[in-house]
């Protein structure tokens, strides 16, 4: 009796190419959601929660927020900031977008933001929102995707608040009403040593904070001094040192009794007993 296999062969090729089918599918259906492992250093912020931003991002949160307090701006206001910066690029300074956007808020020239090249300052672009963000009447009672709103008038109004509890994180360290809560693990050797990291460091600390900076910071050649009033302003620049960490040659930071040190990317508490200093921020670069 002879069997016929080919009926049967094609049934099963038939049952494999469905199956393929339905993975690739699943797969675009699920594009959206899934979470792809980050690639190298990452910071974590927790502050009445926890967010994960790669280097990048986590430096150009810091700057946003400098910008915002530099300015006078409310804590609020940081919030609304960096909720925007969030949706529209990513925290990431971007060379194009939709039409002539550009930038961390993806402003554009056509629209009076500025020159393509101001608005890739990270700055410029913060001062540009900010500026109009206060000039929305009662923007502070507003929830936060409706005061983005009026200052982007984006075509998706409502996509600002998913970033809100994020950002809510992000402004309560970045201010500094948090304690250690900027953590960066920064690894391989840095384009900058010693003095000339050190001289790099101070000048892009200024760029930010302008005349927020005390006058007395000081750039030496094994680091930074930072004198502060208060444990609130200490941690705004702690923070920001560590934000800016792995493209400063940035080793060691410490204020009050806890100290960061790059390799492990940890705040812990200081052990050579040299005691709590509240009164100065103090950064060490790699020698």
């Amino acid at each position: 009796m002879r069997v016929r296999a080919k009926p049967l062969v094609g049934i099963i090729t038939l049952l494999a190419l469905v199956g393929v089918i339905g993975v690739v599918v699943l797969v675009n259906n699920l594009a959206g959601n899934l979470k792809l492992p980050r690639l190298g250093p990452e910071c974590t912020v927790s502050a009445d929660g926890e967010v994960t931003l790669d280097t990048v991002q986590m430096a150009n949160a810091a700057t946003i927020a400098a910008i915002g307090v530099r300015r006078g701006m409310p804590e609020q206001a940081v919030v609304v900031a960096l909720a925007t910066a969030f949706q529209e690029s990513k925290l990431e300074n971007l060379d194009d977008g939709d039409r002539d956007s550009v930038g961390l808020f993806q402003q554009r020239p056509s629209q009076g933001w500025g020159t393509v090249e101001q608005i890739k300052d990270p700055r410029y672009a913060a001062g540009k929102f900010y500026s109009a963000l206060k000039k929305v009447k009662g923007w502070q009672e507003m929830r936060v995707t409706d005061a983005a709103q009026t200052v982007q008038r984006s075509a998706y109004p409502e996509a600002y608040e998913k970033w809100a509890d994020e950002s809510r994180v992000l402004a309560a360290a970045l201010t500094g009403r948090a304690t250690g809560a900027v953590e960066c693990t920064v690894s391989g050797t840095p384009a900058l040593r010693g003095a000339e990291a050190a001289t790099a460091l101070l000048a892009s600390l200024k760029l930010d904070w302008g005349k927020k900076l005390p006058s007395t910071a000081a750039a030496q050649a094994a680091g930074l001094t930072v004198d502060v009033a208060n444990v609130n302003t200490g941690w705004r620049y702690a923070h920001w040192l560590v934000s800016h960490a792995s493209s400063s040659g940035l080793e060691r930071v410490r204020f009050g009794e806890l100290e960061w040190h790059a390799p492990d990317g940890k705040w812990q508490p200081v052990t050579d007993g040299s005691g709590s200093n509240t009164g100065q921020v103090v950064a060490e670069v790699f020698s």
